[in-house]
């Protein structure tokens, strides 16, 4: 007589459950990937977006000087040729007046001439930094694109300035622009971002405040009452704060910018008012890039 197998059920009920949540880990798994592959792209994207709305800024700027520029020529080149008709007339009957003529046409000529070298000298310029990378020379025009787009910056500077390296200028521009970016990405139209520049001997301290909490809380709510209780906080939220650790793709990419050139890099969250984020710089004016050494000694 053969032995009939019994199969129990509760052990195939937790084989089948221990595949099912394989599946499930290996695609939560694949979309954390996808998402942050995405988040990277819409960094980049965004990034692309305001160095292209910078570069038409300068540009326009720039074509207007040359179209001022032009037009300057353009009447003293017109005023040229008057003066060399009445020359060539008076040549004719008063060869003296001829020579008076002739030497001021010479003065002319030479105003002329550095009207147009003044044009080709701007547009030269502008095809130079046009190749070149965005940095602290850029920053005004940052701070007119991001208005633009609807965040309100004001900026504050102290101390005195002194030249940057490339890299390490750069690297504050890009965690400016990245910081500038998340506020108006996550506070909306309306946000305020109050930025700061403290220059020390060597070192320099970058802060970046906006109130993008309060802002998103004024746009939603539909009374005072509703607005005090979407910015209302307690200590545990302000505890919470100090301790939490932020992450993202921005965040990640501004922090290690900044520890390139020997930087400390702090973001988090101001329970009821909004984001801040603060990178300072101790020796910034001799770091090359690898360890913040005056080179020159």
């Amino acid at each position: 007589m053969r032995k009939v197998a019994v199969v129990d059920p509760w052990q195939t009920l937790s084989v089948v459950l221990a595949v099912l949540s394989a599946a499930l880990l290996v695609l939560w798994l694949l979309a954390v990937a996808r998402q942050r592959r995405h988040r990277f792209a819409r960094s980049a994207a965004e990034r692309v977006r305001i160095d292209l709305e910078l570069s038409l800024a300068e540009q326009h700027g720039r074509l207007a000087i040359i179209r001022e520029l032009q037009d300057i020529a353009v009447l003293s080149l017109a005023r040229l040729i008057t003066r060399a008709e009445g020359a060539r007339y008076a040549a004719q009957s008063d060869p003296s007046t001829a020579v008076r003529a002739a030497t001021a046409l010479v003065e002319d000529g030479r105003v002329t001439l550095a009207d147009l070298r003044r044009v080709l000298t701007i547009a030269r310029e502008g095809e130079a930094i046009a190749t070149m990378a965005p940095g602290l020379q850029s920053a005004r025009n940052l701070f007119g694109v991001m208005r633009d787009a609807g965040l309100a910056v004001s900026f504050t500077e102290s101390g005195d300035r002194f030249p940057l390296k490339p890299g390490a200028e750069l690297a504050i521009y890009r965690i400016l622009q990245s910081a500038l970016a998340n506020a108006l990405k996550h506070g909306g139209a309306g946000t305020e971002a109050r930025v700061s520049f403290t220059w020390t001997q060597d070192g320099l301290q970058l802060l970046i405040d906006d109130d993008g909490i309060r802002a998103a809380a004024k746009r939603e709510s539909a009374s005072a009452t509703d607005f005090a209780a979407k910015t209302a906080y307690t200590i545990d939220d302000d505890l919470r704060a100090l301790s939490e650790s932020i992450s993202g793709a921005g965040i990640t990419q501004m922090r290690e910018r900044a520890q390139l050139f020997g930087g400390i890099f702090n973001a988090g969250t101001v329970p009821g008012v909004g984001f801040s984020v603060s990178a300072v710089f101790p020796s910034l004016r001799f770091h090359n890039g690898v360890h913040g050494v005056n080179l020159s000694r």
